[in-house]
Protein backbone atom coordinates (compact mmCIF):
# COMPACT_ATOMS: atom_id res chain seq x y z
CA UNK A 1 0.00 0.00 0.00
CA UNK A 2 1.81 3.03 -1.30
CA UNK A 3 0.81 6.64 -0.72
CA UNK A 4 2.67 9.32 -2.68
CA UNK A 5 2.40 11.95 0.07
CA UNK A 6 1.31 12.58 3.64
CA UNK A 7 -1.86 14.20 2.39
CA UNK A 8 -2.70 11.19 0.21
CA UNK A 9 -2.12 8.84 3.15
CA UNK A 10 -4.44 10.82 5.42
CA UNK A 11 -7.13 10.82 2.74
CA UNK A 12 -6.83 7.26 1.42
CA UNK A 13 -6.09 5.49 4.71
CA UNK A 14 -8.63 7.21 6.92
CA UNK A 15 -10.28 3.87 7.71
CA UNK A 16 -6.97 2.24 8.60
CA UNK A 17 -6.04 5.19 10.81
CA UNK A 18 -9.25 4.83 12.79
CA UNK A 19 -8.48 1.17 13.56
CA UNK A 20 -5.85 1.63 16.21
CA UNK A 21 -3.40 1.20 17.58
CA UNK A 22 -1.41 2.80 14.77
CA UNK A 23 2.40 2.83 14.49
CA UNK A 24 3.99 5.75 12.65
CA UNK A 25 7.59 4.81 11.81
CA UNK A 26 9.87 7.47 10.34
CA UNK A 27 12.62 5.90 8.23
CA UNK A 28 15.52 8.32 8.06
CA UNK A 29 17.87 5.92 6.25
CA UNK A 30 18.08 2.31 5.08
CA UNK A 31 19.28 0.85 8.40
CA UNK A 32 17.10 -2.01 9.72
CA UNK A 33 13.93 -0.64 8.12
CA UNK A 34 12.38 -4.06 7.51
CA UNK A 35 13.17 -5.45 10.97
CA UNK A 36 11.75 -2.33 12.62
CA UNK A 37 8.48 -2.59 10.72
CA UNK A 38 8.20 -6.36 11.29
CA UNK A 39 8.78 -5.86 15.02
CA UNK A 40 5.89 -3.45 15.32
CA UNK A 41 3.60 -5.54 13.15
CA UNK A 42 4.32 -8.54 15.37
CA UNK A 43 3.67 -6.45 18.48
CA UNK A 44 0.05 -6.11 17.42
CA UNK A 45 -0.29 -2.70 15.83
CA UNK A 46 -3.28 -2.94 13.52
CA UNK A 47 -1.90 -0.30 11.16
CA UNK A 48 1.79 0.40 10.53
CA UNK A 49 2.78 3.36 8.37
CA UNK A 50 6.36 3.82 7.12
CA UNK A 51 7.25 7.41 6.26
CA UNK A 52 10.27 7.18 3.99
CA UNK A 53 12.01 8.79 1.01
CA UNK A 54 11.26 7.31 -2.40
CA UNK A 55 14.75 5.84 -2.88
CA UNK A 56 14.54 3.48 0.11
CA UNK A 57 13.35 -0.08 -0.52
CA UNK A 58 11.15 -2.48 1.43
CA UNK A 59 11.19 -6.28 1.56
CA UNK A 60 8.22 -7.76 -0.35
CA UNK A 61 6.53 -9.19 2.76
CA UNK A 62 6.78 -5.84 4.52
CA UNK A 63 5.61 -3.85 1.52
CA UNK A 64 2.44 -5.95 1.41
CA UNK A 65 1.48 -5.25 5.01
CA UNK A 66 2.46 -1.65 5.78
CA UNK A 67 1.33 1.69 4.44
CA UNK A 68 4.32 3.23 2.70
CA UNK A 69 4.20 7.03 2.66
CA UNK A 70 6.65 8.95 0.49
CA UNK A 71 8.02 11.52 2.92
CA UNK A 72 11.29 13.08 4.03
CA UNK A 73 11.56 12.66 7.82
CA UNK A 74 14.84 14.59 7.93
CA UNK A 75 13.26 17.87 6.82
CA UNK A 76 12.95 20.54 9.49
CA UNK A 77 9.87 19.85 11.64
CA UNK A 78 8.80 16.92 9.46
CA UNK A 79 8.10 14.41 12.24
CA UNK A 80 5.90 16.64 14.44
CA UNK A 81 4.08 17.81 11.32
CA UNK A 82 3.21 14.27 10.27
CA UNK A 83 2.28 13.15 13.78
CA UNK A 84 0.05 16.19 14.29
CA UNK A 85 -1.64 15.63 10.94
CA UNK A 86 -2.38 12.02 11.94
CA UNK A 87 -3.74 13.19 15.30
CA UNK A 88 -6.10 15.61 13.58
CA UNK A 89 -7.23 12.92 11.13
CA UNK A 90 -7.97 10.21 13.72
CA UNK A 91 -9.07 11.57 17.12
CA UNK A 92 -9.57 8.83 19.69
CA UNK A 93 -7.02 6.47 18.11
CA UNK A 94 -4.02 5.20 20.08
CA UNK A 95 -0.80 5.98 18.21
CA UNK A 96 2.90 5.25 18.46
CA UNK A 97 5.70 7.12 16.75
CA UNK A 98 9.35 6.17 16.39
CA UNK A 99 12.18 5.80 13.91
CA UNK A 100 13.84 2.99 11.99
CA UNK A 101 16.27 0.91 14.09
CA UNK A 102 14.08 1.57 17.14
CA UNK A 103 12.17 -1.32 18.74
CA UNK A 104 9.31 -0.87 21.20
CA UNK A 105 9.46 -3.01 24.35
CA UNK A 106 6.94 -2.98 27.18
CA UNK A 107 6.35 -5.19 30.23
CA UNK A 108 5.53 -8.79 29.26
CA UNK A 109 5.64 -7.97 25.53
CA UNK A 110 6.66 -11.56 24.78
CA UNK A 111 3.18 -12.79 25.71
CA UNK A 112 0.94 -9.71 25.52
CA UNK A 113 0.08 -7.48 22.60
CA UNK A 114 0.07 -3.72 22.25
CA UNK A 115 -3.77 -3.63 22.19
CA UNK A 116 -3.79 -5.47 25.54
CA UNK A 117 -1.23 -3.04 26.93
CA UNK A 118 -3.22 0.00 25.87
CA UNK A 119 -6.56 -1.44 27.00
CA UNK A 120 -5.19 -1.74 30.53
CA UNK A 121 -3.57 1.69 30.39
CA UNK A 122 -6.85 3.26 29.25
CA UNK A 123 -8.70 1.56 32.11
CA UNK A 124 -6.41 3.47 34.44
CA UNK A 125 -7.61 6.70 32.80
CA UNK A 126 -4.29 7.33 31.11
CA UNK A 127 -4.11 8.76 27.59
CA UNK A 128 -0.33 8.69 27.13
CA UNK A 129 2.61 6.49 28.12
CA UNK A 130 6.14 7.56 28.92
CA UNK A 131 8.86 5.66 27.06
CA UNK A 132 12.59 5.75 27.68
CA UNK A 133 14.86 5.68 24.65
CA UNK A 134 17.47 3.09 25.64
CA UNK A 135 20.54 3.29 23.43
CA UNK A 136 21.70 0.15 21.64
CA UNK A 137 25.15 -0.07 20.07
CA UNK A 138 27.28 -2.69 18.39
CA UNK A 139 29.93 -4.17 20.64
CA UNK A 140 32.57 -4.32 17.90
CA UNK A 141 32.79 -1.17 15.80
CA UNK A 142 35.49 -2.67 13.60
CA UNK A 143 33.03 -5.31 12.40
CA UNK A 144 30.04 -2.96 12.47
CA UNK A 145 31.32 0.54 11.65
CA UNK A 146 27.79 1.97 11.52
CA UNK A 147 27.35 0.85 15.19
CA UNK A 148 24.30 -1.27 14.31
CA UNK A 149 24.13 -5.03 14.86
CA UNK A 150 21.12 -7.02 16.02
CA UNK A 151 23.36 -9.97 16.91
CA UNK A 152 25.99 -7.93 18.77
CA UNK A 153 23.80 -5.33 20.49
CA UNK A 154 24.79 -3.85 23.86
CA UNK A 155 23.17 -1.42 26.31
CA UNK A 156 24.26 0.54 29.37
CA UNK A 157 23.13 -1.12 32.60
CA UNK A 158 23.61 2.04 34.69
CA UNK A 159 24.16 5.78 34.34
CA UNK A 160 20.50 6.83 34.02
CA UNK A 161 19.12 9.71 36.06
CA UNK A 162 16.28 12.24 36.17
CA UNK A 163 16.05 15.94 36.91
CA UNK A 164 13.05 18.06 37.80
CA UNK A 165 11.45 19.68 34.76
CA UNK A 166 11.20 23.45 35.35
CA UNK A 167 8.05 25.34 34.38
CA UNK A 168 8.93 28.69 32.74
CA UNK A 169 5.32 29.81 33.23
CA UNK A 170 5.62 29.29 37.01
CA UNK A 171 8.95 30.91 37.92
CA UNK A 172 10.73 27.69 36.86
CA UNK A 173 9.22 25.68 39.71
CA UNK A 174 9.21 21.94 38.92
CA UNK A 175 6.27 20.67 36.91
CA UNK A 176 4.04 18.16 38.65
CA UNK A 177 4.82 14.49 37.82
CA UNK A 178 7.21 15.48 35.04
CA UNK A 179 10.94 14.76 34.90
CA UNK A 180 13.69 15.08 32.31
CA UNK A 181 15.52 11.76 31.93
CA UNK A 182 19.12 11.32 30.84
CA UNK A 183 21.59 8.51 30.29
CA UNK A 184 23.07 6.21 27.67
CA UNK A 185 25.24 7.46 24.83
CA UNK A 186 23.82 10.97 24.92
CA UNK A 187 25.08 11.27 28.50
CA UNK A 188 28.45 9.55 28.03
CA UNK A 189 29.23 11.48 24.84
CA UNK A 190 27.35 14.67 25.64
CA UNK A 191 30.10 16.83 24.18
CA UNK A 192 28.91 15.65 20.74
CA UNK A 193 25.18 16.07 21.47
CA UNK A 194 23.40 19.47 21.50
CA UNK A 195 21.86 20.20 24.93
CA UNK A 196 18.30 20.18 23.56
CA UNK A 197 18.79 16.60 22.29
CA UNK A 198 20.23 14.95 25.39
CA UNK A 199 16.96 13.83 26.99
CA UNK A 200 15.94 10.19 26.58
CA UNK A 201 12.25 10.48 27.47
CA UNK A 202 9.59 10.43 24.80
CA UNK A 203 5.80 10.14 24.94
CA UNK A 204 5.83 7.57 22.16
CA UNK A 205 2.39 6.06 22.90
CA UNK A 206 -0.62 8.35 23.16
CA UNK A 207 -4.30 8.65 22.32
CA UNK A 208 -5.13 11.29 19.72
CA UNK A 209 -7.71 13.94 20.53
CA UNK A 210 -8.84 17.23 19.02
CA UNK A 211 -6.39 20.05 19.66
CA UNK A 212 -3.53 17.79 20.72
CA UNK A 213 -0.13 18.78 19.29
CA UNK A 214 3.29 17.18 19.48
CA UNK A 215 6.04 19.73 20.07
CA UNK A 216 9.58 19.51 18.63
CA UNK A 217 11.01 18.45 22.03
CA UNK A 218 8.90 15.24 22.09
CA UNK A 219 6.37 16.68 24.54
CA UNK A 220 2.69 17.54 23.99
CA UNK A 221 0.73 20.76 24.49
CA UNK A 222 -1.48 18.90 27.03
CA UNK A 223 0.73 18.75 30.13
CA UNK A 224 -1.00 15.67 31.53
CA UNK A 225 0.25 13.74 28.51
CA UNK A 226 3.83 14.55 29.60
CA UNK A 227 3.51 13.03 33.08
CA UNK A 228 5.17 9.75 34.05
CA UNK A 229 2.29 8.61 36.30
CA UNK A 230 -1.15 9.54 37.55
CA UNK A 231 -1.49 11.20 40.99
CA UNK A 232 -2.46 8.04 42.87
CA UNK A 233 0.02 5.32 41.82
CA UNK A 234 2.73 4.35 39.36
CA UNK A 235 1.65 3.58 35.81
CA UNK A 236 3.02 1.45 33.01
CA UNK A 237 6.01 2.78 31.13
CA UNK A 238 7.75 1.35 28.06
CA UNK A 239 11.17 1.46 26.42
CA UNK A 240 12.45 2.08 22.93
CA UNK A 241 15.59 0.04 22.26
CA UNK A 242 17.23 2.36 19.75
CA UNK A 243 20.36 2.34 17.58
CA UNK A 244 19.56 5.88 16.45
CA UNK A 245 22.04 7.75 18.65
CA UNK A 246 24.86 5.27 18.06
CA UNK A 247 24.61 5.43 14.29
CA UNK A 248 24.37 9.24 14.38
CA UNK A 249 27.52 9.49 16.51
CA UNK A 250 29.41 7.20 14.10
CA UNK A 251 28.16 8.98 10.99
CA UNK A 252 29.03 12.45 12.25
CA UNK A 253 32.66 13.25 11.31
CA UNK A 254 32.94 15.42 14.40
CA UNK A 255 32.39 12.47 16.74
CA UNK A 256 33.12 9.31 14.75
CA UNK A 257 36.90 9.37 15.09
CA UNK A 258 36.70 10.26 18.79
CA UNK A 259 34.81 7.06 19.61
CA UNK A 260 36.74 3.82 18.95
CA UNK A 261 34.17 1.83 20.96
CA UNK A 262 30.91 2.49 22.77
CA UNK A 263 31.54 -0.25 25.31
CA UNK A 264 32.57 0.64 28.87
CA UNK A 265 32.59 -1.15 32.24
CA UNK A 266 28.81 -0.77 32.55
CA UNK A 267 27.99 -2.24 29.12
CA UNK A 268 26.06 -5.48 28.95
CA UNK A 269 24.74 -7.53 26.00
CA UNK A 270 21.14 -6.74 25.10
CA UNK A 271 18.95 -9.80 25.53
CA UNK A 272 16.00 -8.60 23.40
CA UNK A 273 13.64 -9.42 26.28
CA UNK A 274 11.41 -7.24 28.44
CA UNK A 275 12.66 -8.91 31.65
CA UNK A 276 16.11 -7.38 31.23
CA UNK A 277 14.67 -3.88 30.83
CA UNK A 278 12.41 -4.38 33.86
CA UNK A 279 15.31 -5.65 35.97
CA UNK A 280 17.41 -2.62 35.01
CA UNK A 281 14.57 -0.26 35.95
CA UNK A 282 14.20 1.00 32.39
CA UNK A 283 10.47 0.46 32.36
CA UNK A 284 7.72 0.07 34.92
CA UNK A 285 4.92 -2.55 35.04
CA UNK A 286 2.74 -0.37 37.30
CA UNK A 287 -0.28 -2.37 38.42
CA UNK A 288 -0.20 -4.67 35.38
CA UNK A 289 0.75 -8.23 36.24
Amino acid sequence: MHHPSLEAFLKDARGALSRGPVALVFCEDEVEVDTTLRHHLQSGFRTVAAFMPAHLSLAPDVAETVHRVTYDPSAEGAVPRAVNAAIAAAPGTWMFYGYNAEYLFYPFCETRSVPELLAFHAEERRDAMLTYVVDLYAGDLDRHPDAVSLDDAWIDRSGYYALARPDPANHNHPKERQLDFFGGLRWRHEEHVPPDRRKIDRIALFRAKPGLHLRPDHTFNDEEYNTYACPWHNNLTAALASFRTAKALKRNPGSSFDIPTFRWHNSTPFEWHSRQLLDLGLMEPGQWF
